[in-house]
């Protein structure tokens, strides 16, 4: 692959374009991961015990949000194209910081800006079908691992929020986020542009018709394991090192960006790995690789060995995102619109599950070792799923590869 041919092959400024947009919705879908302890504690909400079910409740909201309206979002892209989408999901956010900065005072209504943060955490559902419509197949692992690399946004929600809360209060970064939001929103209206070759609008039972094929649901899991982990971790690596490693607040967001900058600019890896060596063959080795570093996070080893495991977990889990994506336009090409917002709010919904679950097995247990285990296990189980039913793959994977060769 040349690197030439890709950038002539498409359009970057959209690319770009589509980065930015998913990067800063991606920063304001994980701010309350690192707030959660500041508003714990102005709450008087107790993480170690008897709130720790609450507290990732809480972190898990906006994660279900976003996958409820990435099928929205995935509807209008369809329908009115990914960059009007994407506009208005822009347009969207600017309410939800507001009532975060303005109007939430109590852990309830915390919770409903959680809720209005899945706004932003829809934007997969423009962002990628942006990219990806401008790319020919093979171009595709790339073209979405970059663009699928705006999820590095979480870096920048873990590693600047917990300072600007400690200096300004927890409200006040609500709205410090209006400003980057603003501006991207001027960026992409001048500059970003809907593909030519767009397909035709889907009808609603187009979403039926898929949901019937059974590996509709194979690709959910598989992405619910890999985004719901990285993004489901990514929400509750603040509270983790808080909590189980004593840090202090800013400590622990250092060490939770350098686990999720692993995840998230790995992606393209993934993608371009997957290009090269088969979607099938890499996800199968990145799974077995995630699985077995989360089941080693279940003995809660040392500050410093938890956190190399979890940069590894995490960019094994990144990688598996771009392969994921890699697969699923070859798999389904026809249907490749409808199937990024399905599938992607299959991921959302992962990431839901994580905290509840690591955060309920905290309070039952009194530890978080019982959440990494399930989770690891989880990991193991979908490389194997993933050997067997990739068998009936074989002759959309050889057409898709037939096609990129140009024969």
């Amino acid at each position: 692959m040349h690197l030439r041919g890709f950038l002539k092959a498409g359009h970057t400024p959209t690319l770009l374009c589509a980065f930015g947009y998913f990067d800063i919705s991606f920063m304001v879908w994980m701010l309350l991961a690192p707030l959660a302890v500041f508003i714990a504690e102005d709450f008087g909400l107790d993480p170690q015990g008897r709130d720790a079910a609450r507290i990732g409740f809480l972190l898990a909201v906006p994660l279900l949000g976003g996958a409820l309206l990435r099928l929205v979002l995935g509807v209008m892209t369809d329908c009115v194209g990914p960059r009007r989408t994407a506009l208005a999901g822009l347009l969207l956010t600017l309410p939800a910081l507001l009532f975060g900065w303005l109007w939430a005072d109590s852990y309830e209504k915390v919770l409903v800006v959680g809720l209005l943060l899945g706004v932003p955490g829809a934007s997969f559902a423009a962002a990628l079908p942006l990219a990806s419509r401008w790319y020919p197949p093979q171009y595709q692992g790339l073209a979405m691992g970059i663009a699928g690399a705006g999820n590095s946004g979480t870096a920048l929600a873990t590693l600047f929020a917990p300072l600007l809360a400690r200096w300004l209060g927890w409200h006040a970064v609500f709205a410090l986020a209006l400003l980057p939001v603003t501006l991207m929103l001027g960026l992409f209206f001048l500059f970003a542009k809907d593909s030519p070759s767009q397909p035709a609008p889907q009808p609603l039972t187009a979403y039926t018709g898929v949901l019937r094929q059974r590996d509709t649901w194979w690709f959910c899991l598989f992405y619910g394991v890999t985004f719901g982990g990285f993004v489901g971790l990514a929400s509750f690596l603040n509270t983790f090192f808080t909590v189980q490693y004593g840090l202090s607040k800013v400590e622990a967001g250092y060490f939770a960006t350098a686990c999720v900058i692993a995840g998230s600019f790995l992606r393209p890896v993934g993608g371009h790995l997957a290009d090269r060596l088969g979607g099938v063959r890499v996800l199968t080795a990145l799974y077995l690789g995630a699985g077995l570093a989360l089941l080693s996070l279940a003995a809660l080893p040392p500050l410093y060995v938890a956190a190399t495991v979890l940069f590894l977990g995490m960019g094994l889990l990144g990688m598996g995102n771009g392969s994921v994506f890699q697969l699923v336009p070859q798999r389904f090409a026809k249907e490749i619109g409808v199937l990024t917002g399905v599938v992607g709010a299959a991921g959302g919904v992962g990431g839901f599950f994580l905290p509840n679950l690591l955060g309920t097995l905290k309070q039952l247990t009194g530890s978080f070792a019982g959440g990494f285990l399930v989770f690891g296990l989880v990991g193991l189980t979908c490389a194997c799923v993933l050997v067997y039913v990739s068998r009936s793959w074989e002759g959309s994977l050889r057409s898709a590869a037939l096609l990129a060769e140009g024969r």
